[in-house]
């Protein structure tokens, strides 16, 4: 479901709202200070964090769990984000 997310947010952001996703980009970051993605992202790290520490899945499990296809794909980036935090 994240990883959807991901690759659509651009089309259903648009589509639902009927706006330019550039449009929406902008004020989205003037609202909130970041992008989208970026937001989605600090998102998938506040996830990661709970998961870490409440749940006892595998890495593997939290990396599909917040749209990655394995831990090697992207995840240890965002887990050296979490550490720096």
């Amino acid at each position: 479901m994240a990883k959807e997310m991901n690759t659509t947010i651009s089309y259903v952001l648009s589509s639902k709202l009927n706006k330019d996703y550039s449009y929406l980009s902008h004020l989205f970051s003037h609202v909130e200070g970041v992008t989208i993605e970026k937001y989605l992202i600090l998102q998938k790290i506040e996830k990661a964090k709970e998961l870490l520490v409440y749940n006892e899945a595998s890495l593997n499990q939290i990396a599909f769990d917040l749209g990655y296809s394995s831990v090697a794909f992207r995840f240890p980036q965002m887990l050296i984000s979490i550490i720096k935090m």
